[in-house]
């Protein structure tokens, strides 16, 4: 199928966008307990001005709750929000700055960086203005950068520290901040949240509302059983809960009928649940 008969597909069942898509919409932010918490705790890490580290397994959604708080940031934060963590410490820098400033640095060499970055965050903290450097896929930073992360965390007034960082990735990530080299990291980060996946009920309410709000008009219908169901064959991993209700619906297309049944729903794991 190409874009537009996938469009087409979606228009035909009574959607006026693909509800299950892979991307991380922020349109469809799902307020379960497990994100609501990991929010306030994301959120406590800014307010406080402390370490913060998010982890969970692939696929749960961690991705979309940093894009729902750049969307909904506290008020007085400017953020530096870092997706390609798996770069050099002057490269790393180099994003920070674009990301505070909005320009590219004249001088992009570490040592100029090293004394110009200090001087953007002095001038925004006098501007009331807090720094977050938020780091998406933090398990991919290098012992070497998230040393100097910290020794940039160090920069402080009498009053207040001029930035706070908030580390996001796969569990992979504790492992990494486990080992001897990265103890003095380790011991800063007093915020920590675990995401896990979601139960039954939430995924029950995870499937209505992501229906609900692609849905232009009513038709689509679940079969009694089915979100439980689901709920088995993904685990409560949101990703795999996705794939399976996407690729469901695009079977109850090709069967001309708008209804979801075990069927369709078995026979969309076969696809990818090998």
């Amino acid at each position: 199928m190409t874009t537009l008969d996938l469009s087409l597909c979606y228009e035909e069942l009574g959607f006026a966008e693909p509800p299950f898509r892979l991307t991380p919409d922020t349109d469809f932010f799902f307020a379960g307990s497990h994100y609501v918490e990991a929010l306030n705790h994301l959120r406590f890490g800014i307010a406080s001005s402390s370490f913060t580290m998010l982890t969970g397994e692939v696929g749960l959604g961690k991705t979309l709750l940093c894009r729902h708080l750049l969307r909904h940031p506290p008020e007085g934060v400017r953020f530096a929000y870092l997706i390609n963590p798996d770069q050099s410490y002057a490269d790393l820098l180099t994003s920070i700055y674009e990301d505070l400033t909005g320009t590219i640095p004249e001088d992009s060499s570490l040592s100029a960086l090293q004394r110009e970055l200090p001087k953007v965050l002095l001038r925004l903290a006098e501007n009331g203005e807090r720094v977050v450097v938020l780091v998406d896929e933090a398990h991919r930073l290098s012992a070497k950068v998230l040393e100097g992360l910290r020794l940039l965390s160090n920069l402080d007034t009498e009053k207040e520290k001029l930035m706070c960082l908030l580390l996001v990735g796969q569990p992979e990530l504790e492992q990494k901040l486990a080992t001897r080299a990265l103890r003095p990291l380790r011991q800063r980060i007093s915020v920590r949240y675990r995401l896990q996946p979601l139960g039954y009920r939430e995924t029950r309410d995870y499937i209505l509302h992501r229906l609900h709000k692609a849905e232009r008009t009513h038709r689509l219908q679940l079969h009694l059983g089915v979100p439980w169901l689901i709920f088995l064959l993904s685990g409560g991993v949101p990703r795999r809960i996705n794939q399976l209700c996407d690729r469901a619906m695009l079977g109850a297309f090709a069967r001309k009928n708008p209804s979801i049944g075990h069927f369709l729903v078995w026979k969309a794991a076969g696809d990818f649940l090998k």
